[in-house]
Order: structure tokens, then C-alpha cells, then sequence
């Protein structure tokens, strides 16, 4: 659906040049919601204004459905717009407008007939579930609502991609669940594309399939999102996962202060709901202290840690190790 080639973006000014993109490859496919999640400055906005060319790449190529689109003029681009939605953090709605003309406005661009406008945009309001506040303001509108109106807009020309610039960095975390289920039932519905950029984990873990972590300008680290927190592979990743955690454990437990062995347990699916630690127990010559732990609900699975310290003889403890092992649980010595 969309891969992205060697793109870079310099920006430049008298005597400085920022490179906020720096030589990204990816690959995006048809259907799934994606995340891009990095601190500030990392370059994500930047990477998802690039898709739809409010950004022009320095470098690059980015195809979207086979096709180049940085090599497209201005009448190619204007189409191509029509088929990718945006929704932004702070809304983006004009404030002297009532909900249905922010609604109508692209299709009133497009020349549509005003039957067929009010057709569409009662829909859409009703997908929206926000019927009554058609003749509205948006000063009249919740955070929550305002967003849902900006959704219905983002989807009045029937795009094939949705993008959201932190689409739910203004809203609490109430609001931010009810609108991440709208996205989620939009791209089930519709068959959207969704690419999606945040800077909160939580966001990821909740709605997303794959995700990508950018860093300086970089994409450091790219998997699903399941993947992602079973087995991080670098240090920001493993921060950012961190911060969904109840409790830091790595931070907090230092191994050479007990006198057993500590592992670190990882788990996932099925086997997250499976009582292999109990069983270990009860079936070698050990003790087992549980140190610290938690637990991620994602998507489509969940996904956990445990550090436990096993005490008991040598021989025992690798017993019960691979035993774990072969339980289709990940053990790690620390």
C-alpha cells in the first residue's frame, strides 16, 4: 500500500541545515493501522506531512498503491489528496463554522450537489455519534467531540488511508480509549489504512498492528506490536514500554543483592494465562521468590514479565529453567 524509499528532509536556513529525515525505508501495508512513535524532535510529523506531500522529501521516493508520488504535479496531487485523510491534534476546525459545514466543506470542494452533501454528511454524523450537534459550533464541543467531527471530515471524500498527527495527545485518557475504538471500528469497516503518530505507548499497545520507533530522524526499530514487547531490541524501545509498566522492575532489582538466582520471565498469549510458574514448583527442589512483575494487554494478546529468585541446588534451578524453557516461556539470567 505504501513503501517508503531512501526519503530524507532537510530543512535550511541561512547558516544551519536540520536533517529531520534521515534516509527512511518502509513498508506499510494495506489495511493495517500503523504506528510511529518517538520523543519530540524525533521527526515523525515530519515523516506522516511527508505522505500526503504537505512536506516536500529532500530525497527519496514514496509509493502509494505502485506509485511515485513525489513525482506528481499539482493536478496528480490534488487527487491523490482526495484519498488520504488527516486528522491533527488540535482539531483543525473552523471555529465560524457549524459541524455540518466543517463536515461538508471537502465535498462542497469537489462541486458535489448540496442532496447529496447533506446525505453524505448525515452519515457520516450518525457513524460519528454526534447527530444532534449537526447545526453546532465547535466552541459548543467537548475535546472528544471535536475530534469525532474531524474524523467525519477526514472521511467525507471516502479516503483510502487515514493519517493522524497525534490525533489524541489533547484529550484525556477516557476520551483518548473512545476515539482509538472509533479508528479501530473505521479501519475494520472500511478497509482503511490508518498510520498513526504518538508519543505514547499506550496509544500503540491499545490500537496498533505494527509500529515503528523513530529516533533523530532514523526509524531505529520497526515490528509488531506484540513482538515489540516481548523482545525489544533497543534501548528506546524498551524505554518507551517501560513507561507502560506499572513498576520499572529492572530499575529496582539488582541481581547480586540475593543470594539465589534471578531470572526474568517473559510471556505471551495463551501461555500468559497458564499456571507454568506454580508448576515449576511443585515439581522440582526449589523455592521461588517473586521480586516484581506485570502485565500488558494488547490488541490481540497480552503480554508479561516476572522476576522471580529461585533458591535451591544448582542442578534443580537449570531443571526448572528449561523447563520454563519448553513451556514456550523466555528466561533471561540476570
Amino acid at each position: 500500500m505504501i513503501r517508503i524509499e531512501n526519503l530524507s528532509k532537510s530543512f535550511f536556513d541561512e547558516n544551519n541545515t536540520v536533517k529531520a529525515l534521515k534516509n527512511i525505508n518502509l513498508q506499510i501495508n494495506k489495511g493495517e493501522i500503523f504506528g510511529i512513535i518517538g520523543l519530540s524532535g524525533a521527526g515523525k510529523s515530519t515523516l506522516i506531512r511527508c505522505l500526503n506531500r504537505l512536506e516536500e522529501p529532500t530525497e527519496g521516493s514514496i509509493y502509494i498503491q505502485g506509485e511515485d508520488i513525489t513525482k506528481f504535479d499539482k493536478n496528480r496531487l490534488r487527487d491523490l489528496r482526495k484519498d488520504i485523510g488527516m486528522i491533527f491534534q488540535h482539531f483543525n476546525l473552523f471555529s465560524q463554522k457549524t459541524v455540518y459545514k466543517n463536515i461538508a466543506f471537502p465535498l462542497e470542494l469537489e462541486g458535489l450537489p448540496r442532496d447529496q452533501i447533506e446525505k453524505r454528511v448525515d452519515t457520516l454524523l450518525e457513524y460519528v455519534e454526534l447527530k444532534d450537534k449537526k447545526y453546532s459550533y465547535p466552541s459548543q464541543l467537548s475535546g472528544g467531540q471535536k475530534q469525532r467531527i474531524a474524523i467525519a471530515r477526514a472521511l467525507a471524500n471516502n479516503p483510502k488511508i487515514l493519517l493522524s498527527d497525534e490525533g489524541t495527545s489533547a484529550l484525556d485518557p477516557k476520551t483518548t480509549k473512545s476515539i482509538l475504538e472509533l479508528l479501530r471500528s473505521t479501519r475494520d469497516r472500511f478497509g482503511i489504512t490508518i498510520v498513526l503518530i504518538t508519543h505514547q505507548m499506550e496509544v500503540i499497545k491499545d490500537i496498533c498492528d505494527r509500529v515503528a520507533i523513530m529516533e533523530d530522524g532514523e526509524i531505529i526499530e520497526v515490528n509488531t506490536v506484540e513482538e515489540l514487547f516481548k523482545h525489544p531490541k533497543t534501548k528506546t524501545a524498551y524505554e518507551f514500554i517501560s513507561r507502560v509498566k506499572s513498576d520499572i522492575t529492572e530499575e529496582i532489582i539488582e541481581p547480586n543483592s540475593f543470594k539465589g538466582t534471578v531470572i526474568r520471565l517473559g510471556y505471551s498469549g495463551e501461555n500468559a494465562k497458564m499456571p507454568v510458574v506454580s508448576r515449576m514448583i511443585k515439581e522440582f527442589d526449589i523455592e521461588a521468590n517473586i521480586l516484581s512483575g506485570d502485565i500488558n494487554r494488547l490488541l490481540k494478546t497480552s503480554v508479561g514479565h516476572l522476576i522471580l529468585e529461585l533458591q535451591g541446588k544448582d542442578e534443580e534451578i537449570q531443571k526448572a529453567i528449561k523447563f520454563l524453557i519448553d513451556n514456550n516461556v523466555k528466561v533471561e539470567v540476570m
